[in-house]
């Protein structure tokens, strides 16, 4: 199993990289927000792939819903910076902004409080 493991990473890293290069025209016209949103995951999917486990399940937890959160945040700015008023829509990002900066902080502080 512990060999399975990095090949599986490498596998899944090859693949973010391939997804990344991919022509994204099939998904119809990019607009600078759907842009923004495919970096975010991107950036996201590097971040989480990148991260050194700890094998301890609420450490391991912690570390990666910080970049998964941060990758809702960027999207929801994302939104909120396209121009579009959707009173609905806007509501909700705002909304998803507020939350996931306080869960980071709060996964922040449990990994500082439990030496992690």
């Amino acid at each position: 199993m512990k060999r399975l493991v990095p090949l599986l990473a490498a596998a899944a890293l090859t693949a973010t990289a391939a997804f990344a290069q991919t022509d994204h025209s099939a998904h119809g016209q990019m607009s600078p927000a759907s842009q923004a949103y495919m970096d975010a995951m991107t950036k996201m999917d590097t971040d989480m792939m990148a991260m050194k486990m700890t094998g301890k399940a609420g450490a391991d937890f912690a570390l990666m819903m910080i970049p998964h959160h941060q990758s809702a945040i960027d999207m929801a700015k994302a939104y909120l910076a396209s121009g579009e008023t959707d009173p609905e829509l806007t509501k909700l990002s705002n909304e998803i902004v507020a939350a996931q900066e306080k869960e980071i902080a709060f996964l922040k502080d449990w990994l500082a409080r439990n030496n992690k």
